[in-house]
């Protein structure tokens, strides 16, 4: 029988050429709380544990999944998010820490506020909008996707943490075929936004394994989403409403552009906390 510290040593040198050594221990760490049940913080009172030949068989698989460059989060098929446990698939993204940003600073703008009506588009696991039916105040939370195993994925989070979102699986850009004269006080989107020509300085793990509709747009177009969605924003966004978008940070000035001349106010590019353009909060004319 081998101990706990010996596939953490086979961890590192088995993926040494694909991730450094501070992802390959964080990696290592989450794969031994899945399979030990021993937190982070223990891990070094454990490391001299005898391993049972199921559990390093178990070990052994992740690690060559790993190998292949799929990513830990599609292995164990779970992903944190906002001090929550959301289940993820290669049907839905990854949910990311620029992501959480955009949640957060919705959450510390409408604190005070309360019985809000909000949409989100682009379901994906549901991170954004499970999370805002949490954190604000007896609001109404509607998403729409155009995939529906991303639709079932989220809905099985929504039910797992408790929050009552209404589910729409549809193509937002035929959203005037859809909606008719439902009113909201937020929209928010993180809509696909790579192009194509960005692909060679992303991570081989992305590529293989991400789902390319929720992550990749036409070099041709690279702003319909937010050109579509502004539009939509336009039609069902109460006055003085808020529209919130995560973007392309290569793409942040002429995002900015765009919506102020659609007519919305108090246009601001944000950035995130790694210093890229990653944010705009706009307001719908009074």
């Amino acid at each position: 029988m081998r101990i706990l510290q010996d596939f953490e040593l086979s961890f590192q040198h088995e993926l040494k050429s694909i991730y450094d050594n501070g992802e390959i221990k964080s990696i290592f760490l989450l794969v031994v709380e899945e399979l030990l049940g021993i937190k982070r913080i223990a891990y070094q009172q454990h490391k001299g544990d005898l391993i049972s030949e199921t559990d390093s068989v178990r070990f052994l698989n992740i690690l060559q999944d790993l190998k292949k460059s799929r990513p830990i989060q599609y292995i164990l098929n779970r992903a944190d998010f906002y001090g929550e446990l959301f289940e993820v698939n290669e049907s839905v993204l990854i949910p990311r820490q620029e992501t959480e940003e955009l949640v957060d600073l919705i959450i510390k703008t409408h604190t005070n506020s309360s019985r809000l009506k909000v949409i989100d588009i682009g379901t994906g696991s549901g991170c954004i909008p499970i999370i805002l039916s949490k954190y604000l105040n007896e609001a109404k939370v509607t998403t729409v996707d155009i995939s529906k195993e991303a639709i079932h994925t989220a809905q099985k989070n929504a039910q797992r943490l408790g929050q009552p979102v209404h589910f729409i699986n549809a193509d937002i850009l035929e959203w005037d075929y859809i909606f008719s004269d439902q009113q909201y006080d937020i929209i928010v989107s993180n809509p696909p936004y790579i192009t194509p020509k960005e692909k060679q300085h992303m991570q081989q793990n992305v590529l293989d394994y991400e789902p390319e509709l929720a992550l990749f747009i036409e070099e041709s177009a690279p702003l319909i989403f937010y050109d579509v969605i502004s539009s939509f924003a336009l039609k069902h966004l109460v006055p003085n409403g808020d529209l919130y978008f995560e973007i392309n940070q290569y793409l942040g000035s002429e995002t900015k552009d765009l919506i102020e001349k659609k007519g919305f106010q108090q246009v601001q590019l944000i950035k995130d906390i790694h210093g890229a353009d990653r944010i705009i909060h706009a307001k719908k004319k009074v």
